[in-house]
Parts: structure tokens; C-alpha cells; sequence
């Protein structure tokens, strides 16, 4: 009988993440060759930390030909914000932030209590006024097909029209990995290079090249609030409700966002290797075990893409 060696194993991974690699290479270049003023989402994600080094082997030595773009909710996890600025700093890139606080302000974005509402869907509001303000013509995001069913019927160049909105029957054809970047004024395109990527092999990718993350990613005891299958952190924007019971789990995070609506997940896992083993064999998507607000109704991704979202 045959049998397949650990050895043969790696090395058929091994190509498997150079192929997404060269794939994700490739498209950040056609941003920056077809695209007038593009910039990239980081949030201090993940995913967004595997843009960056994306970005740094298809651009080094040099600068990155656009800015770091973050759509700051001011309801984020300490950890990711202060990973992000120490991350921007070490490699020397421009930051752009644009604050949702800033939007409530000028009542572009109206909440019954902007210190407790949350804040997620808001940031479709901010992000088209970033993009405006700064004439954005493409914006490079970490989003992937698996993440959920409204990003799968997405492109890798997805088109948004005037007003910033997305429809998933007007999308472009991407043949033979060719691109279609035109766009008239106001418009824009949001770019997804690692789209074909999933959950393991952003992990495996991160194992690989020994990328550092927030802390929250891995285990570490904090107290939460079991609610409808989530673990709810516990913090002064999510509180504990009338009859419910707090409890110290150990548990890390999946994704990170929003505070008011991404829970954690209760796991061990406080190594990269760890977390693998863990991603191999789960069968629910990071955002169906940990995002409340994809939790109202199955259409919720969709339409928030539709006015303006990531």
C-alpha cells in the first residue's frame, strides 16, 4: 500500500502557499500599475498583517506605492491598536485613520448612544468619506471567499459605483486572471488579493514566515458572558445583562473587530502551530463563531456591503 511521507506533505504545502503567494504578489502590483491612488486596509488583522508582507515582497526595498488605510470604530481591542501603530512605525509606512467618532460628529453617522452602540456597520459611512477625502481609486482589503457567503459571490477587483455601493449581479469577469481597473470619477474599486485564500492557509502563511500578530490572538484567560452560543466579552460596551452569569474561560480570537460585536472562541491553542491543528478540523467559519452582528439574519454581510462596507 502506498503511503504519503510528511516529507511529501510539506512540500506539496510548500507550493500550495507559494502559488497564493505569487497570485497575491501579482495583484498587488496590478493595483499599483493600473490604479491612479490606491491605498491598503490594515486594521492590525490577520489578514491584514498578510497583506503587508505581501506588500513588503512585492515592493521592497521600496516604499509602498500607497498609504495604510484604517477605518478606526474607537470601540477596538487595545492590543490590535497598539500592534497596528508599532507595526506601521517598524516599517516606516504612511497611516491614514479614518474615525467613525469623526463621523458622528458631524452627523454623517447618527447613533441613538455613541457610547455604547455599536459601531461595525458605521464604518461603511467612514470609509466612503476616507475614500473621498483622499480621492481613493482602489482599496486593498484582507477579506476572504471562505470568511462568508456574501464575500464568495465577490470578485478579486470588486467595483463599487458612486455612491460606494456594491451589486453582486453587476460584478466584472476575471478570465484568465485578467482585470478589468476602469473607473469614472467617484467610483472605485475594492481589491482582495488573498480572496482564494482560506482561514488554514492564512495561518500556515503566518507560520511560515514567522509573522508576529496581537497578543488576543492566542489563549489567555478573560471573562465572558455565554449568550446565544457566543462567548461575550465582558467590557464596559458589552456588559453583562440582567440574569446572565460571567465567567473567566480561556479563549483567544478567531478574527478581531469591533468590541460591541466579535467574541472570542474557548481554546488552548496559544501557538501558531496550535491554532492550525485547531483550524484544520473546525467546521464553523471564523465569523459564524465569532461575529454577533453576522448573526441577525443571513442576508446581514450583504446588505451592509451593498451601502459601503469592506
Amino acid at each position: 500500500m502506498t503511503t504519503v511521507t510528511d516529507s511529501v506533505l510539506a512540500d506539496v504545502n510548500a507550493r500550495h502557499l507559494d502559488a497564493l503567494e505569487s497570485e497575491a504578489i501579482h495583484i498587488m502590483r496590478e493595483v499599483a500599475a493600473e490604479c491612479s491612488n490606491p491605498a491598503l486596509l490594515f486594521s492590525g488583522g490577520k489578514d491584514s498583517v498578510v497583506l503587508l508582507r505581501i506588500a513588503e515582497k512585492a515592493f521592497r526595498p521600496g516604499k509602498f506605492p500607497f498609504p495604510l488605510v484604517h477605518i478606526d470604530t474607537g470601540h477596538n481591542f487595545a492590543e490590535v491598536i497598539a500592534f497596528r501603530d508599532a507595526r506601521v512605525a517598524e516599517l516606516g509606512e504612511r497611516l491614514i485613520v479614518g474615525a467613525v467618532e469623526d463621523s458622528i460628529r458631524k452627523g454623517t453617522v447618527r447613533l441613538r448612544n455613541p457610547a455604547t452602540d455599536s459601531r461595525n456597520a458605521a464604518q461603511a459611512v467612514t470609509l466612503l468619506e476616507t475614500i473621498e477625502a483622499h480621492g481613493f481609486d482602489a482599496c486593498i482589503g484582507g477579506a476572504r471567499r471562505d470568511e462568508e457567503k456574501a464575500r464568495a459571490k465577490e470578485r478579486i477587483f470588486s467595483f463599487r459605483d458612486e455612491f460606494g455601493q456594491w451589486d453582486p449581479k453587476a460584478q466584472r469577469p476575471e478570465l484568465w486572471d485578467l482585470y478589468n481597473t476602469r473607473v469614472h470619477p467617484g467610483e472605485n474599486m475594492r481589491v482582495f488579493p488573498i480572496s482564494n485564500w482560506t482561514e488554514l492557509d492564512v495561518w500556515q502563511y503566518i507560520a511560515r514566515e514567522q509573522l508576529a500578530l496581537p497578543s488576543i490572538y492566542f489563549a489567555h484567560e478573560r471573562q465572558v458572558i455565554p449568550r446565544n452560543g457566543l462567548l461575550v466579552p465582558l467590557t464596559e460596551l458589552t456588559p453583562a445583562r440582567d440574569g446572565e452569569s460571567v465567567e473567566t474561560r480561556v479563549v483567544r480570537f478567531r478574527t478581531v473587530g469591533d468590541i460591541s460585536c466579535t467574541c472570542p472562541v474557548a481554546s488552548e491553542a496559544n501557538t501558531v502551530e496550535q491554532i492550525i491543528a485547531e483550524t484544520a478540523v473546525t467546521q464553523i467559519t471564523e465569523r459564524g463563531a465569532t461575529r454577533m452582528d453576522d448573526q441577525t439574519s443571513e442576508a446581514s454581510m450583504e446588505k451592509r456591503k451593498k451601502q459601503g462596507y469592506f
